[in-house]
């Protein structure tokens, strides 16, 4: 669901960054001054090659705009392992964070319609909406639900929303934000959320009347003709037509197979941090009105919003620190977020990017205005956001004749296997010592009960079959076997592992030995950042029922 500049692109530490090298590595052949664009032929041999290249690549689908038209657009590969159906130009993919820049679009509508101001109070429109102060809470406004500068940490209280299928609803969000402590002044630095795109789409439901989903689908996708997009995987599900998203543990390649959706419609969690399925056809339309500055039609003659609001979310609300590489050959002198879009500048040319990723599937959209240039990568395969990237170096050195002399693409497979390499290795060492501790006594009763975090809700360490177990109550895809790692800590592995989130419980014990509360933390370094553990404080509240009994 995400896309942050400043990552290492040899260590690939996403502890702090999702995707990173998507953006700022496919940008780089965006920039056409040489020739005005590939042909169609030229295109597929790099797609086909990276393909061939890069290990555990599914299905890809690719768009490029130019001068107003749509030059490029094709799928690659298949949906699914299991089914072996081709994807095509209108195979609907998850956008994940990509959807942010719809989110913007929708305000922005309401902005033009004079419905909202930018820098209205969110509490003006959502009067429970509460920050960890009051000051923050008064002053909160629309444009900071956008412009990821709250003050909080990054991913805070993403554990909401990752794993999908949680029971949390939108009453549990707003009320989420008091309970979390700052790591930065309010407006002072940029940390990646996702949970105050959900207030902005809860704000876009109670002004328009519309939830979210149907303002995006009946206001953005139906004008635009974006006919195989949907603005909630349910509807993209109800289609039969979209493509399933693939993990990889090392060994195995297999398809995601995702559940039939639930639609609970009491106060339900929105799409709009990233929700989107769309395929890189309709992607293509939504870039050229990017391009277009909100206007669209055959001779763009219609305007789904202003060339002022695209100004506006085009602008640096929030700077990003501009991070040296010396792989990069180029320069660049700012970095910034704006409403739903990094920007930054490549040789002197403005960028306007961003990415998106769920477990097993990625996106990367990528906007040169000044030569009416877009392109957009779609995949479905767990690891080949770094083909996205590295693909674009290769394209850099087509377009701009750098002859830098690196095999882009041999380089990207060495990244990729050191990546998995580096993943393995530290937890490797974690389970190895789990196995090497196994006949060591603990006694299970001191630690069994119910543990409640006050966003989080409730958590019990029960016992199955002799072993600890963790079961959250409210994001049931978070249980798993704890198992005795070392002093008050145990490993615990998850049931899904759709992503590789396993994680640490470390208790803290009374003096008679008693644990009274858990802290957590992942147990990967390289663990995605929205599962955030170290945000939990769980204390107990219940001491298991049938201990107490045992106990009278």
């Amino acid at each position: 669901m995400k896309n942050i500049k400043g990552i290492d692109r040899v260590n690939y530490s996403v502890n702090y960054f999702r995707a990173a090298t998507i953006g700022l590595l496919i940008a780089l052949f965006s920039i056409v001054r040489v020739n005005a664009q590939m042909s169609a032929i030229q295109i597929d041999d790099l797609v086909n090659s990276a393909m061939n290249t890069i290990d555990n690549t599914v299905g890809f689908a690719v768009g490029v705009v130019k001068d107003g038209e749509i030059v490029h657009v094709k799928g690659y590969g298949v949906n699914s392992v299991n089914s072996n159906e081709a994807v095509t130009a209108d195979t609907p993919f998850g956008i994940a964070s990509n959807s942010k820049a719809f989110t913007s679009a929708a305000l922005a509508i309401l902005v033009d319609q004079g419905r909202i101001n930018w820098e209205d109070k969110v509490i003006d429109y959502i009067p429970e909406f509460k920050m960890y102060n009051d000051y923050v809470t008064n002053n909160f406004t629309i444009q900071d639900l956008l412009t990821h500068r709250s003050g909080l940490g990054l991913g805070a209280g993403d554990l909401m929303i990752f794993p999908s299928g949680s029971d949390f609803n939108i009453t549990d969000v707003l009320k989420s934000f008091q309970y979390f402590e700052p790591t930065t002044a309010f407006r002072t630095q940029f940390d990646y959320d996702n949970l105050l795109y959900l207030v902005a789409g809860e704000l876009t439901a109670r002004v328009s009347g519309r939830t979210w989903e149907t303002f995006v689908e009946e206001v953005i996708l139906k004008p635009l003709q974006m006919n195989n997009s949907f603005s909630s995987f349910s509807d993209a599900w109800k289609s039969g037509n979209y493509a399933v998203a693939h993990s990889f543990d090392g060994q195995t390649l297999k398809a995601i197979e995702n559940p039939k959706p639930v639609v609970n419609t009491k106060q339900k969690l929105n799409g709009a941090a990233g929700g989107i399925w769309a395929s890189v056809n309709d992607m293509c339309k939504w870039m050229l009105i990017q391009l277009n500055e909100g206007n669209y039609g055959a001779n763009l003659e219609k305007t789904l919003y202003s060339e002022q609001q695209q100004q506006e979310m085009w602008r640096v609300h929030t700077p990003i620190k501009i991070q040296s590489d010396p792989m990069l050959p180029f320069n660049s002198n700012f970095s910034g977020y704006g409403l739903g879009w990094f920007l930054s500048d490549i040789n002197g040319f403005f960028k306007v990017e961003h990415s998106g990723l769920i477990a097993g599937m990625s996106s990367e959209v990528i906007l040169i205005p000044e030569i009416e240039l877009g392109i957009v990568v779609l995949n479905n395969s767990e690891g080949a956001d770094l083909m996205n990237g590295l693909m674009g170096f290769n394209l850099l050195d087509e377009y701009l004749k750098l002859e830098t002399g690196i095999n882009w693409l041999d380089l990207a497979k060495n990244l990729q296997q050191r990546r998995q390499q580096m993943r393995g290795s530290d937890s490797d060492e974690v389970w190895a010592k789990v196995e090497s501790n196994k006949d060591i006594k603990i006694d299970k009763e001191d630690y069994l009960g119910i543990y409640e975090d006050p966003w989080f809700g409730k958590v019990e360490v029960e016992e199955r079959n002799g072993h600890l177990w963790f079961k959250s109550h409210k994001s049931p895809r978070l249980n798993g076997k704890m198992a005795y790692y070392n002093g008050n800590s145990f490993a615990i592995k998850w049931e899904y592992q759709d992503m590789k989130a396993d994680a640490f419980a470390i208790f803290s014990l009374d003096e008679n030995g008693k644990a009274q509360s858990i802290k957590m933390k992942g147990i990967s370094r390289f663990i995605d950042f929205s599962f955030d553990f170290q945000d939990l404080d769980l204390k107990r509240v219940l001491v298991n029922p049938r201990v107490s009994e045992l106990k009278k």
